[in-house]
């Protein structure tokens, strides 16, 4: 049940990333975003703010926008 958590997380952190750099990749794009940008965000950021499915929510959402700006800048912008 854990792991359902942290997908539906994992999607909202990354739509709320692509929607502040202007990206619109997709559900698994944002999945993927949200994870890896917490697992960037908390290393980068430490652990503060309220948590959710073990991540915390500010510095997700600052390591997913990092993530997702480098994809975009390694990949190009998508349409």
């Amino acid at each position: 049940m854990h792991w359902l958590w942290v997908i539906i997380v994992g999607s909202v952190i990354g739509s709320i990333a692509g929607a502040i750099t202007g990206e619109k990749r997709g559900c698994l794009f944002n999945i993927t975003a949200g994870i890896i940008g917490s697992s960037i965000g908390e290393s980068l950021f430490d652990a503060f703010g309220p948590r959710v499915a073990g991540m915390a929510l500010v510095p997700s959402i600052l390591g997913a926008v990092i993530f997702v700006a480098i994809v975009s800048f390694i990949f190009g912008k998508s349409k």
